[in-house]
């Protein structure tokens, strides 16, 4: 595999205030859009003295810009005969049973031997979501989280299923095991999300307009020794929501090495994405998924007992 190459770095001071800063840089940076301008400041790529801000912010004069522009990642996709564990599939949606170790589109870093490598193997064509190394793929799923995740297979079921996602219509569940007893029993945690000033890579709890709304539900399955089962239900979308907000009141996520503790009984994360409910594109019938625990996390709460 070739090497990955470097992220392309620019350097701006700001002669006068009143710019947006997506617009600011798109024009600095003509190659760029300003849509690509945003997502790269969404993914903390850009930075004004010092910090991730919001494409909205207006610039002030002697602001110090830093735009880091990623090489591009190959638009070719080659489909790869990865095992798939397909749960349900009609003409217009996969529901897949995702195994853990396995990234869901290729990325910096991650060009092939992904999800969508496996789907393009099993399907010939799939809808393309406005990036060309990520068709068919509505929603995500950590590489070492597992579960159900759907795929749609043509583009009016895509944009189906992106409404139902944006509408916070489907049902997501996932099975997460933390360290310490949880209480109460039932509980909800609301606070925005944003990528982390210090680690651009990971994402933190931060003050409400320095990131994106928030909101997890959780009810306590069982108490396994010093640790809690939990079922947690999503209601927002934000990456790594799950694992940062249990870090951030003080339960972190049992195996996860970024926001929460090494276990010698996981080289994973315990999460797993156990439920999942939506309309099916066709006909609008309501239909629920769910998912086994996997043989690691099952190994996992036996040992601990």
């Amino acid at each position: 595999m070739p090497p990955v190459s470097s992220p392309e770095t620019h350097r701006f001071v700001t002669e006068r205030a009143g710019s947006r800063l997506d617009k600011y840089v798109a024009e600095r940076l003509p190659q760029l859009s300003r849509t690509q301008v945003q997502r790269l400041i969404s993914s903390g790529f850009i930075t004004v003295n010092g910090r991730v801000a919001k494409p909205g912010l207006k610039l002030n004069a002697g602001d110090r810009l830093i735009v880091k522009v990623p090489p591009p990642i190959p638009s070719s996709l080659a489909p790869e005969a990865i095992p798939l564990d397909i749960t349900y599939e009609d003409d217009d949606i996969l529901v897949i049973n995702k195994p853990a170790g396995l990234t869901v589109h290729p990325a910096p870093g991650h060009p092939a031997h992904t999800l969508v490598n496996a789907i393009l193997s099993h399907l010939a064509d799939l809808p393309d979501t406005g990036a060309s190394f990520r068709p068919g793929i509505v929603h995500r799923l950590d590489k070492d989280t597992s579960g159900l995740m759907i795929v749609a297979k043509n583009a009016a079921a895509q944009l189906n299923l992106i409404n139902q996602f944006k509408a916070r219509s489907v049902a997501k569940a996932y099975l997460v095991l933390v360290s310490g007893h949880l209480t109460p029993p039932d509980g909800t945690i609301e606070a925005a999300i944003g990528r982390d000033r210090r680690h651009r890579e990971r994402m933190a709890v931060v003050a409400e307009d320095k990131g994106r709304a928030a909101r997890t539900r959780y009810h306590v399955r069982e108490y396994i020794g010093n640790y809690t089962l939990l079922e947690v239900r999503p209601e927002t979308g934000r990456t790594h929501q799950i694992r940062v907000h249990l870090s951030a009141i003080g339960y972190p996520v049992v195996g996860d090495k970024v926001y929460g503790i090494k276990s010698p009984y996981l080289a994973r994360q315990f999460v797993h994405a156990a439920r999942l409910g939506f309309k099916l594109p066709s006909t609008g019938e309501y239909i629920e998924f769910k998912s086994e625990l996997p043989l690691d996390l099952v190994q996992a709460l036996r040992d601990i007992a």
